[in-house]
């Protein structure tokens, strides 16, 4: 009797735990039915997506059918895209085609994102409007409190990317004032620095990469982009493989799975092999246990465990230079790279080793004692990385009781983090056994 009802337990959790891993279906929802019907009045079949919230990835696709690999997962008519083909047919077109000078793709699509939001109920692009994130999670969103919490590389790369929309914004203006006969409001108002944010975000984000001739009334940056409405709530995996393209006879942008999905399963595509660090300075996210993810270390970081009094230093560092070592030295899952001990190798070379630096550069060990020297470092400049990480955490989950609002957005950083973290103790091991 007991047994029975422990076995019915187990079949209950069993079942608790696989709706716990599966989505909850969001179909049922006003804005995706109305998304829904205004796709298939544009000529999209219904594919056997469902747009559903999952505890890990938030909003996502589920599968109503279990996927094989090498099967169609979506395909989007050209009518349901949004380009620079779609801007120039509105009412933006004669407007952008006689602007001197000409705006780039990006201007024009940031451009008709926020003139369509303004116009609400009448723009016919609403239905897709109505589904787009209010806020982003890029750096470029981030209170400078939590931009100061990034590793030093993406910092820096958040600042730029803070200041590329800013000048951005302020290369549009001239042309934002001149869309002034098309609003009653005042243009100002409307195509403000944060209604710019939000579309550059949106852009950013999410646009697949479709390539466009090039038309006389842009300027020469490239025409790549194309929003693609349903087709855009795909969530990224880097461990899953897809093909995905335009189909000049289908008319479509099709995306075509390599891996297989079971019934209820979230559906994932690939944006690439990106770290994590790129992963939130382009797309707001961080994914976790990613194989792609490294640590970052600093010229300046490095250069510190190497003395100012070695006669040679100016030399070793000018020959790094020339061969580009002094940039994209990680730590990974699998402990130091191939570019962060060769450069620590040439650093280390001996006063009577110097000449040898082409074959360190090659990776080849030029002796025992320089390589003992360089696998040392490593493990110093670990260990240092280690606690200045923990000390961020630290930082993070006291601001995380200070500043209620902040939330969201340091538990992003908290995540980055955590992860670099797991990584530098991996990389730590791994040379704990190699200097042993």
């Amino acid at each position: 009797m007991r047994k029975s009802r422990g076995r019915t337990g187990r079949k209950r959790r069993r079942k608790h735990l696989k709706s716990f891993m599966d989505g909850v279906n969001c179909s049922h929802k006003l804005e995706y039915i109305k998304l829904k019907k205004w796709l298939k009045e544009r000529g999209f079949g219904d594919s056997n997506l469902r747009p559903a919230e999952f505890w890990e990835t938030g909003r996502g696709l589920m599968t109503t059918k279990s996927l094989q690999a090498g099967e169609l997962i979506i395909s989007l008519p050209e009518k349901c895209l949004l380009t620079t083909g779609t801007v120039l047919s509105s009412c933006l077109g004669g407007h952008i085609m006689n602007w001197k000078p000409p705006l780039s793709p990006l201007q024009a699509l940031c451009t008709f994102l926020i003139a369509e939001k303004h116009a609400g109920e009448k723009s016919p692009w609403k239905p897709y409007l109505d589904v787009l994130p209010k806020t982003y999670t890029c750096p470029a969103c981030l209170e400078p409190d939590v931009i100061n919490l990034l590793p030093k590389p993406l910092k820096r790369k958040a600042q730029e990317q803070k200041m590329m929309i800013q000048e951005l914004f302020t290369s549009s203006k001239a042309f934002f004032s001149s869309l002034q006969p098309l609003f009653a409001e005042n243009t100002g108002t409307i195509f403000n620095y944060s209604a710019l944010e939000w579309a550059w975000c949106t852009i950013n984000t999410r646009t697949i990469y479709m390539k466009h001739p090039h038309r006389e009334c842009f300027s020469l940056e490239p025409d790549v982009y194309a929003l693609a409405p349903y087709l855009d709530l795909l969530n990224h995996s880097p461990n899953v493989q897809v093909k995905a393209a335009f189909n000049e006879q289908t008319r479509s942008y099709e995306i075509w799975t390599n891996s297989q999905c079971r019934k209820s399963q979230e559906v994932f595509i690939c944006y690439g092999p990106h770290d994590n660090q790129r992963l939130l300075l382009e797309y707001g996210f961080v994914a976790m246990d990613n194989p792609h993810s490294s640590v970052y270390v600093s010229a300046d970081t490095l250069l510190k465990y190497f003395s100012p009094l070695d006669k040679q230093r100016k030399a070793k560092v000018s020959i790094l230079k020339d061969h580009d070592f002094l940039e994209n030295l990680t730590f990974g899952w699998e402990g130091p790279s191939w570019r962060l001990l060769t450069a620590l190798r040439v650093l280390s070379l001996g006063a009577d080793e110097f000449a040898c630096w082409r074959r360190a550069l090659l990776g080849d060990v030029t002796s025992a004692r320089n390589e003992q020297q360089a696998l040392g470092t490593a493990a110093k400049i670990c260990q240092f990385l280690i606690e200045e990480t923990q000390h961020v955490l630290l930082q993070i989950s006291q601001l995380k009781r200070d500043k209620e609002n902040l939330k969201a957005h340091l538990a992003l950083v908290e995540m980055l983090r955590s992860e670099d973290l797991k990584i530098l103790q991996k990389s730590a091991e791994i040379l704990c056994s190699s200097n042993l």
